[in-house]
């Protein structure tokens, strides 16, 4: 879908689907702009959702979370790999099987709500094992699960996020502890429940009914390729945990449809850009050589980074971009490039 200049990107989709760690908020404290934003669509009449790797909350915890910030949100707005992973076994299990769980209270809570029954060891002989983050998961509920799985428990992850974000920087998430397990046992989960996975996407999707959804994160692993694999639209916003850089080095299958600097980009067609670029727009111009991205002219940095896209999608190895002209050194410090 092109859209015509002046336009409002999100004018084009019925349903918007927010991830929320680094889209909405940081652990507890909403983005600037985000709960405007979110007020924006409500007030549009807009279709939101919200679907998150974290199993750390249920649905009703991150809708009061939400709340709690400005953000009017509906318990079933709310999609989790929590819930998504106790609907899976509940559907694979007869009633009340003893499922093994290394995570937060929130996803025993769900896997007691889906009918099955939460144990902590290895000794009552669960039938699976269901991981999901939790700050206070260690060596020894690690080590309950890997006997599990070991007796022949099915091993199912919620997520697989490398990290997650903080105030601080990324931090150690689900995946991080998926892959202890991993080392210690030698094989992957049997199934992973969260994005990239495109289950938690294609829900929300089917509540737009003939509409169009537009997916937004802050991740190119897990909300652009979740995304991607669901067959979506999808905006990245810079706001949280991948970067230009890493943007400029996506496979195919983490390219997003739009970029913007934050949730702004919904509605001032001047805050977003659509990606990849042609080689020449906006005043710029790039030409990939000797292994690099040169970048020439003068313009918006947004336009830059479409340029740029562009150019080092074209190639089969990520270049270094590299500025031409003193435009656009400017442009790729505000993009958070070397120069």
């Amino acid at each position: 879908m092109t859209r015509d200049a002046g336009e409002r990107l999100v004018d084009g989709y019925a349903l918007v689907v927010f991830d929320l760690d680094g889209v909405i908020y940081l652990i507890d404290r909403p983005i600037p702009g985000a709960v405007e934003a979110v007020g924006r669509l409500h007030a549009d009449g807009r279709a939101v959702a919200y679907a998150t790797n974290n199993a750390s909350r249920r649905s009703s915890e991150v809708a009061d979370l939400l709340t709690g910030m400005g953000v009017a949100a509906k318990p079933e707005e709310v999609l989790t790999s929590a819930a998504a992973a106790a609907e899976l076994l509940a559907d694979r299990l007869p009633a009340g099987s003893p499922v093994l769980v290394v995570g937060a209270e929130a996803l025993r809570a769900e896997i007691r709500a889906a009918g099955l029954t939460p144990v902590a060891r290895a000794e009552e002989a669960p039938v699976a094992v269901v991981q999901g983050y939790g700050p206070q998961v260690g060596w020894a509920e690690l080590a309950e699960a890997s006997v599990a799985v070991r007796a022949g428990a099915t091993w199912i992850a919620t997520n697989t996020d490398r990290t997650l974000p903080s105030g601080r920087g990324p931090l150690p998430g689900n995946g991080s502890l998926v892959a202890a397990l991993r080392t210690a046992l030698d094989r992957d989960p049997d199934v992973v429940v969260g994005k990239p996975e495109p289950a938690l996407f294609a829900t929300a999707a089917r509540r737009a009914g003939e509409g169009r959804t537009l997916v937004v994160g802050d991740r190119l692993d897990t909300d652009i390729e979740g995304a991607v694999r669901a067959g979506l639209d999808s905006l990245l916003v810079l706001t949280g945990v991948s970067d230009v850089a890493e943007l400029l080095a996506a496979p195919p299958e983490r390219r997003p449809t739009y970029v913007a600097k934050d949730l702004a980009g919904l509605f001032d067609p001047a805050a977003v850009v659509r990606v990849p670029g042609p080689a020449e727009a906006g005043g710029w111009s790039a030409t990939v050589r000797d292994g690099r991205v040169e970048l020439a002219g003068a313009g918006r940095a947004l336009d830059a980074l479409a340029v740029l896209c562009g150019a080092a999608w074209s190639t089969p190895e990520p270049p270094r971009a590299h500025a031409a002209s003193a435009p656009a050194r400017q442009a790729l410090t505000e993009l958070g490039l070397p120069t």
